[in-house]
C-alpha cells in the first residue's frame, strides 16, 4: 500500500529491440471513494525505519490523561511506540512500569502531532489495524492546535472509534457545545436543528488494516471507511456552540484500556498485550 511506482516511460532506440525502461515514485493518491478535490500531498508519515516515531512529527501525552483510563501514557518508549516493519506499533501492556518511586500496572501511548501537524482543510487519511480484546479503545482523533477554548466548545473530531467489547463496530464522531451543553445552553440548543453528531458501522474484519478518513470543507466533514462515506456532519450556520472547526486541528493516534467507554463492560488484562496498528498518515489539501 505504501510505494507507488509509475512506469513513466518507453523507448525504443534506433529502432532496433533495444529498449530503455526509465520508473519514478509518485507521491501517493487518496484512497478511492472521496470527493476527490483534495490532491496535494502535503503532510505523510509512512512509518519507514526503526525505533521512536520520527521528533519533527510526533510527540506524546503523558501521564494519566481523561476517561478514568487504565493506562498511563509513557513519552517516547519503544515498548509502547515503536516504528518498526513499515508500521508505528502502539502496545499497550501490563508491565508494572517503574518511572522514579512510582509503578504503572498498565502502560500504553498517545501518540500526537501538536505544534508539528495541524490543518483546517484537507483530506486526513490513515490505514490501521486495531485491536479487540475486552477493555481496548483505539482511536485516531483531533483537538485544536490552539485548545484555548477547551473541551467540548473547542471542538472534537473523531476519525475512528473501535472499543473491544463491541467488536464488530466502528465509530466515527463531532464532539461540540451543541451535543455536550452546560445546563445554561440547553434552552438555547432547544432551538437548532436536530442532526446527527455521529455515525456507526460495520467494520466487517476486525483483524485486517481498513482506511479511515476525513474530509473537511467550509460547509462539512465527511467521514470515510474504506471505499464509503459513512458520514456528514454539515456547518449550519448555527455558530461555534455547533461548528468550531475553522482552525488548525492536530492529530491524536493512542491505544487506551478500560475508561469511561472502553471499560464500560469490564477489561480483560489477561489479553493484554494488545496493539494498535498504523501503516501510514497521509494529508492532502
Amino acid at each position: 500500500m505504501k510505494h507507488v511506482i509509475l512506469l513513466t516511460g518507453l523507448f525504443f532506440v534506433f529502432a532496433t529491440t533495444m529498449t530503455m525502461v526509465v520508473f519514478s515514485s509518485e507521491p501517493p493518491k487518496p484512497f478511492s471513494g472521496g470527493s476527490g478535490k483534495f490532491t496535494k500531498l502535503v503532510w505523510s508519515d509512512e512509518f519507514d525505519g526503526n525505533g521512536l516515531p520520527n521528533p519533527e512529527k510526533w510527540g506524546y501525552e503523558t501521564g494519566y490523561v481523561r476517561n478514568k483510563e487504565q493506562q498511563y501514557y509513557t513519552n517516547a518508549r519503544l515498548d509502547n511506540a515503536e516504528v518498526k516493519d513499515g508500521l508505528l506499533v502502539i502496545t499497550a501492556k501490563k508491565d508494572d512500569f517503574q518511572n522514579g518511586n512510582k509503578t504503572y500496572p498498565v502502560t500504553s501511548a498517545s501518540v500526537i502531532s501538536k505544534g508539528k501537524g495541524f490543518w483546517n482543510r484537507g483530506r486526513i487519511e490513515v490505514r490501521a489495524k486495531v485491536p479487540s480484546s475486552l477493555g481496548t479503545w483505539p482511536a485516531i482523533w483531533m483537538l485544536p492546535n490552539d485548545f484555548k477554548q477547551g473541551w467540548p466548545l473547542g471542538g472534537e473530531i473523531d476519525i475512528m472509534e473501535h472499543v473491544g467489547f463491541a467488536p464488530k463496530e466502528v465509530h466515527f464522531n463531532i464532539h461540540v457545545r451543541k451535543n455536550h451543553p452546560r445546563p445554561e445552553d440547553k434552552e438555547m440548543v432547544a432551538k437548532l436543528k436536530k442532526v446527527q453528531f455521529g455515525a456507526t458501522v460495520p467494520i466487517g474484519d476486525v483483524n485486517v488494516f481498513h482506511v479511515y478518513a476525513i474530509e473537511m470543507f467550509d460547509d462539512r466533514i465527511d467521514f470515510y471507511f474504506d471505499h464509503q462515506k459513512v458520514h456528514t456532519y454539515e456547518n449550519l450556520g448555527e455558530g461555534e456552540m455547533a461548528w468550531n472547526f475553522d482552525k488548525p486541528f492536530y492529530l491524536i493516534l493512542n491505544l487506551a484500556f478500560g475508561g469511561s467507554w472502553g471499560g464500560a463492560k469490564g477489561i480483560d488484562e489477561s489479553s493484554l498485550p494488545q496493539q494498535f496498528q498504523i501503516d501510514y498518515v497521509r494529508v492532502w489539501q
